[in-house]
């Protein structure tokens, strides 16, 4: 259960603000669904307004694909325990032409990475200084 109210369309298009933003959206999704991130966010407009400007930016296409941007999204989300966002943005990943065979690549590198990374901090591994930024 969220900590907050989700806002329906009706109460978002009571803002002008949260309206404006729930148009843009639609509009860059081309989708009527607001999903429940945007809803909870919205009881707090200017909240609202600015991540989606940045979320506009960041994932807007660049030098990284968008597929790529998705992938990386889902790996932090599964790293700080974010269900929703790994949900959301597996969704968004196969929208993008994630496949099952990428999917289950890109989960093993996942799987990977989480166990490699869990045993060079249990023992410490000293970084190489082949590896150091040189000044």
């Amino acid at each position: 259960m969220a900590t907050v109210r989700l806002l329906t369309d009706e109460e978002a298009a009571r803002d002008p603000r949260v309206a404006a933003v729930f148009a843009d959206i639609r509009a860059t999704r081309n989708t009527d669904f607001i999903n429940n991130f945007w809803r909870a966010l919205a009881t707090q407009p200017e909240l609202l307004e600015s991540t989606w400007a940045r979320l506009r930016q960041v994932m807007a296409p660049g030098a990284l694909d968008p597929l790529t941007k998705e992938l990386i999204y889902i790996a932090v989300s599964v790293t700080n325990g974010c269900s929703y966002c790994a949900h959301s943005h597996t969704a968004a990943a196969r929208a993008k032409g994630l496949t099952e065979a990428q999917e289950a690549e890109f989960l093993a590198v996942l799987g990977m990475a989480a166990q490699t990374n869990q045993l060079v901090t249990a023992l410490q591994v000293p970084v190489d200084p082949e590896f150091q930024v040189q000044t």
